[in-house]
């Protein structure tokens, strides 16, 4: 059975999509962007919109019963791979050993043309 996750503690889902959805004990995010929770687009370097997008990111696992220190799997999508050290940098603030898996691919575009977005797979603790 599929349950979804909202909260106003995360920007909302700007389309036909959840914040996240829960099946069993396993969460999965929907890729965060560096929107502020009221919608509006925080403008600024990877660094800063990474951070952004790493809150949010704490904030739906926060809702779906989960946390950063049970994310499983992340997948990273940049817009130039030229910001990886940077942008790995504020991640590294936020997750610590054992890490989770990880995947970071650089993309043609993202929404609202952004630097980042961040997907996750957690358990729920």
């Amino acid at each position: 059975m599929k349950e979804a996750v909202t909260t106003t503690a995360a920007p909302a889902a700007i389309g036909p999509y959840s914040q996240a959805t829960v099946s069993g004990q396993v969460v999965y995010t929907s890729g965060q962007i560096p929107l502020l929770p009221d919608g509006s687009l925080l403008e600024g370097d990877v660094e800063v919109q990474a951070r952004q997008v790493l809150e949010n990111l704490k904030a739906v696992l926060t809702a779906a019963g989960s946390g950063l220190e049970r994310v499983l799997k992340t997948t990273v999508f940049l817009k130039d791979m030229d910001d990886f050290a940077a942008m790995n940098a504020v991640y590294a603030e936020y997750f610590t050993e054992p890490y989770p898996a990880r995947s970071t691919v650089q993309v043609a575009r993202l929404p609202r043309d952004v630097r980042v977005e961040i997907e996750a797979v957690a358990e729920r603790g």
